[in-house]
């Protein structure tokens, strides 16, 4: 498919990045695909939300510096756990220097993940893996090592931060979404339930 801006952008809503993570949900693996703007999918957003979910993830099967994908709502979710040194390069002001929203100030994420790591623990970190420009699915790259590693969007050149920070002269817009999260014992997370921001909204983020 060829991904392309809707005809009108000023009626877009600022949610519309959750309607189409309906559909991204076919490549919750990660897989690099152009996933259209589709004005037509704009009701599944509430219809998604009718009826509360939540995902628990097993953090021992997360190893240092990798990333697993999950689905929440239909929605592909990144769950990373981040080394000393990939926590370190987050505080680098050659990359702040570099980013849209460095310090979180966008309602991108619940009131608990407002934070450097944007995450409720700083080795942990979740993401909605939908960019916030057009909705295609980024993709993890560490090519170049763990302190350099970064979220790739195939479909126009987004680049995003291992905390999902956008990066300055690329298409997206905002930071990528943090779901509300809650830590178990037993070394697992849940998704879906934020204990710090217990009436956070995701469908209140930030979209173009």
């Amino acid at each position: 498919m060829t991904d392309s801006k809707p005809a009108n952008p000023a009626s877009t809503s600022r949610r519309d990045i959750l309607a189409r993570g309906t559909l991204a949900a076919a490549c919750a693996g990660g897989c690099a695909v152009a996933l259209p703007f589709l004005g037509s999918l704009r009701g599944t957003r509430d219809a998604a939300f009718a009826t509360p979910e939540t995902v628990d993830v097993d953090l021992s099967s997360v190893h240092e510096g990798a990333q697993i994908t999950v689905t929440w709502h239909g929605w592909p979710v990144f769950v990373q756990r981040r080394s000393p040194a990939m926590l370190a390069s987050l505080k680098a002001p050659t990359l702040l220097s570099r980013l849209r929203d460095p310090n979180s100030k966008i309602l991108q994420q619940p009131k608990d993940a407002e934070n450097w790591h944007r995450s409720i623990i700083p080795e942990i970190g979740i993401y909605i893996g939908i960019c916030t420009h057009l909705g295609c699915i980024p993709n993890f790259n560490m090519a170049n090592g763990p302190d350099t590693a970064r979220y790739l969007c195939p479909c126009h050149g987004s680049h995003f931060d291992i905390a999902g920070r956008a990066f300055l002269g690329a298409p997206a817009p905002y930071n990528l979404p943090v779901p509300p999260a809650t830590l178990l014992a037993n070394q697992k997370i849940r998704i879906g339930a934020s204990a710090g921001d217990p009436h956070f909204d995701i469908t209140a983020i930030q979209q173009v």
